[in-house]
């Protein structure tokens, strides 16, 4: 028997799985929903809400992230008015503890209950943020020279806060955290990994 070229082989295996991705899961969502909660046994009483979805991941998991325009649009304005802005109305604070924070993957685990320290947002499991660190995630874009490719303009600093405490408000079914909605980071960490990102003097603006 004739074999295939390697690369239409990898072809043939590719578009395969593809079309199983796309077959429709046959699992009722309540026996998923079960499954999940079934799985945590002994989670903590403050970690149990975690294990059930609110109106927002239902509808971006009913359409597995791609929500049709008319929802998307529900979703961007329900998550956006969730959004607390800073007192004294500025949006960055200190770049050094946002460093700290962006290598703090502390909290929100089960195990992490009862809290002994401040959560950390874990940037780095995601993006590349600064270039001194070479090991960091590739599931969200690159966010080095950040601030430096927006000029620090003061609607792009806005837009950064924003995002960070809900990234539904700015991408529908994102795949990032709503850090502040869900108490993850406080307004003050936020302010912090704002300035990781926008101040000119962060490693993040360096080259």
């Amino acid at each position: 028997m004739k074999k295939l070229p390697f690369v239409l082989f990898a072809a043939a295996v590719f578009a395969g799985s593809a079309a199983i991705a796309q077959q429709k899961s046959t699992v009722p969502p309540g026996a998923a929903d079960a499954a999940v909660k079934a799985a945590f046994p002994g989670a903590p009483e403050e970690f149990v809400p975690r294990l059930s979805q609110d109106e927002t991941m239902k509808q971006c998991s009913a359409t597995r992230n791609n929500p049709p325009k008319e929802m998307a649009e529900a979703i961007q304005k329900r998550e956006k008015a969730t959004i607390e802005y800073p007192a004294d109305g500025k949006f960055i604070g200190d770049w050094k503890k946002g460093e700290a924070l962006a290598q703090n993957g502390y909290g929100l685990r089960f195990t992490d209950y009862p809290a002994t320290r401040a959560n950390g947002g874990n940037c780095y499991a995601c993006h590349q943020v600064s270039k001194q660190e070479v090991s960091y995630g590739t599931l969200g874009p690159s966010l080095y020279q950040y601030g430096k490719l927006r000029d620090y303009k003061e609607a792009d600093v806005k837009a950064v806060y924003e995002k960070i405490y809900n990234s539904h408000s700015a991408l529908p079914c994102s795949n990032m955290p709503r850090f502040g909605t869900n108490k993850v980071l406080t307004i003050e960490q936020i302010k912090d990994a704002v300035a990781l990102l926008m101040s000119p003097d962060s490693p993040v603006n360096k080259d």
